[in-house]
């Protein structure tokens, strides 16, 4: 899953939602240097990696891609995942994306000091583009993996990943929309029990 996704799943609790969001740049025990709901956030992050990456829905939608992009289907999994998110947001959370959106930039900006520094450093950019808002849209998407070429080094042609969601989109939807609630349930049963750390 990409950002919109882990925010998403991280419940109401604003320190969770941003621990979740910062949860790749924490490694190992780092975790420990942050307040207790951020920790909770990092570590479920970690759980719905390790979910994703072994849910046979999820495992389906890589195969789809993975002749044509190799060992970055798994990558695009996530961004077209992202995307089907954000088109269904107000039926799926039951509220605008735009104003979820702009309430966690609000959190981001109150919490800049326990960002990691790889996230202080794009920070803005985030927020001004509207980055969570713009993966509703194709053009978003698109702008978001050239971003990801540029400073991840993502090797996938853009337009060459926005063709493929194109031609496979009914597909890939069915394969989201039936994970969904699966993922979704594990993470409410892991926030109501707590994570331990």
């Amino acid at each position: 899953m990409n950002y919109l996704a882990h925010i998403f799943l991280s419940g109401k609790n604003r320190e969770i939602q941003i621990g979740n969001f910062v949860g790749d740049a924490v490694k190992g025990r780092a975790y420990d240097d942050y307040p207790p709901a951020f920790r909770e956030g990092i570590l479920l992050h970690r759980a719905i990696d390790d979910y994703t990456d072994h849910h046979p829905l999820v495992k389906e939608a890589v195969s789809l891609s993975r002749e044509e992009f190799g060992r970055y289907a798994g990558v695009l999994t996530d961004i077209y995942f992202d995307h089907f998110l954000a088109v269904g947001f107000r039926e799926y959370a039951g509220r605008s994306l735009r104003s979820f959106a702009l309430g966690f930039y609000g959190g981001l900006v109150l919490n800049y000091r326990h960002l990691p520094e790889r996230f202080k450093g794009f920070l803005w950019h985030f927020i001004l583009t509207n980055r969570l808002v713009r993966y509703a849209s194709v053009p978003g998407i698109r702008r978001s993996l050239e971003i990801m070429v540029e400073y991840k080094h993502l090797g996938v042609d853009p337009e060459r990943a926005i063709r493929f969601l194109e031609e496979n989109r009914g597909r890939l939807k069915d394969l989201f929309e039936r994970f969904l609630p699966d993922v979704r349930e594990m993470c409410r049963e892991k926030l109501a029990e707590g994570l331990n750390y």
